[in-house]
């Protein structure tokens, strides 16, 4: 009890360091995946990939076998996705603009089970080396 005493400010200055390392991961909403787990989910549990991109962004490259449906779209057309409720959704977005959050909010509000954002959008899908297809 002593040691604290004499050295609150080093104990403050620890708490906050560790607290400072903490936030980014106590930030995130829970349900940001990064590639690897993608591809597993993919894999291993059928996940359907939702790409929330504009129809040209969509053209010059996209996951092979998603689904397209823009973000400003996705209410109008949640009817092609009621087949998927209960199998893991992977929202794509373009790194930077992160429309999957309203989408996530929207499929999450129609009890999608399992909707996740991929960590850096298709940016991080082309840095990890995997498949894109072109249309």
């Amino acid at each position: 009890m002593a040691f604290l005493q004499n050295n609150i400010m080093l104990v403050v200055a620890a708490l906050m360091s560790g607290g400072m390392l903490l936030w980014p991961l106590l930030r995130r909403s829970g349900n940001e995946i990064d590639t690897l787990v993608a591809v597993q989910l993919i894999n291993y549990k059928d996940a359907l990939v939702l790409d929330v991109r504009e129809g040209s962004e969509y053209n010059a490259g996209h996951v092979p076998n998603s689904k397209h449906i823009p973000a400003d779209k996705l209410e109008e057309r949640l009817h092609e996705l009621e087949k998927f409720k209960s199998k893991p959704v992977i929202l794509i977005h373009r790194s930077g603009v992160n429309a999957t959050g309203k989408a996530g909010s929207i499929l999450r509000k129609k009890e999608f089970a399992h909707v996740h954002n991929l960590q850096g959008g298709i940016d991080a899908w082309r840095q990890a080396n995997l498949p894109i297809v072109k249309k």
